[in-house]
C-alpha cells in the first residue's frame, strides 16, 4: 500500500470502541490499535467496516486517559488471519487530544 500519512505513526497498545453515527447503528466494536497520530490511526478488527463510514471512537493513550473522537475509515483490507485492518483519519478531534498524540511522538522520537 502506498504512504500517503501526513505525521509520523507511532505503535501504541490500546482498545478503541467505535459506534456507527451515520446509521444509528449503536453495536459496539473492539478493536486493536497498531499505530497512531495526532491526524489519524491504523487498527486490526473481527468485524468488517464500511469504507467511508464516520463512527464515533473513545481511545485509550498510554497516560490511561481517554481521547474522544470521531473517525472516517479511509482504508481498509482483509489480512491472511482473516482479520480486517483499516486505516482512519480523526475528524472530530480537539486539538488539545491531537496535541496530546504530539507530545508522545516527540518523546518517543527522542529516545
Amino acid at each position: 500500500m502506498e504512504e500517503r500519512r501526513r505525521h509520523k505513526r507511532l505503535d501504541l497498545e490500546a482498545k478503541l470502541v467505535v459506534r456507527r453515527l451515520d446509521t444509528g447503528n449503536n453495536s459496539q466494536v473492539s478493536i486493536e490499535v497498531t499505530d497512531v497520530s495526532k491526524t489519524g490511526a491504523g487498527f486490526l478488527c473481527d468485524v468488517q467496516l464500511e469504507l467511508g463510514a464516520i463512527y464515533e471512537s473513545f481511545l485509550t493513550i498510554w497516560t490511561k486517559e481517554v481521547i474522544h473522537a470521531m473517525l472516517e475509515i479511509v482504508r481498509g483490507e482483509k489480512t491472511e488471519q482473516g482479520r480486517y485492518r483499516y486505516g482512519v483519519v480523526f475528524v472530530g478531534m480537539s486539538e488539545m487530544d491531537a496535541q496530546r498524540i504530539a507530545v508522545y511522538q516527540t518523546i518517543e522520537e527522542s529516545k
